[in-house]
């Protein structure tokens, strides 16, 4: 874990806020100049702290209109297993998001599709057919009522 100056944590959280700043608009909002502000921003960069910056889309006006949360487990039998399943995964382009969970299931996944008879296929003809693939429960989110990509930086250690 990397102590962050009370600076440095002002110039993530603006980049949180908004990545498509300009240096001299990022420099004036956390009160430094603009040469000095490029420097921390390529030092947070070099240690990892940026890892790199995205376009945030509307899933929705894209006619991704179901999201969904798939709890899967796995047979643990084999490491080869588990690994035949986290390669398949990373190839799906349905599943946004893949997290190693505790509890009755081993994986949760965020699927995003454009309606349910894609998520019927998506489960069906790959899900339930990926190496080791046991079980799977799903849950459809109704209602988003926060989707922040921002992370709470008033937490992290820092001076």
């Amino acid at each position: 874990m990397q102590r962050l100056s009370r600076t440095d944590r002002r110039i993530l959280q603006a980049l949180q806020s908004d990545a498509h700043l300009s240096n001299v608009e990022l420099a004036e909002r956390v009160g430094l100049s603009p040469s000095p502000c490029l420097r921390r921003v390529k030092a947070l960069e070099a240690q990892g702290l940026i890892a790199g910056y995205v376009a945030l889309l509307d899933r929705r006006k894209l006619g991704l209109d179901v999201m969904a949360f798939v709890e899967v487990q796995v047979d643990r039998q084999t490491d080869a297993a588990a690994d035949a399943f986290r390669t398949a995964i990373a190839k799906e382009p349905a599943v946004v998001a893949c997290f190693s969970t505790t509890g009755s299931f081993d994986y949760l996944l965020k699927v995003i599709v454009p309606n349910l008879d894609a998520y019927a296929e998506f489960t069906m003809q790959r899900l339930l057919k990926m190496p080791g693939v046991k079980d799977v429960r799903s849950s459809f989110a109704l209602e988003t009522l926060k989707d922040s990509t921002m992370l709470p930086l008033t937490q992290a250690e820092g001076e």
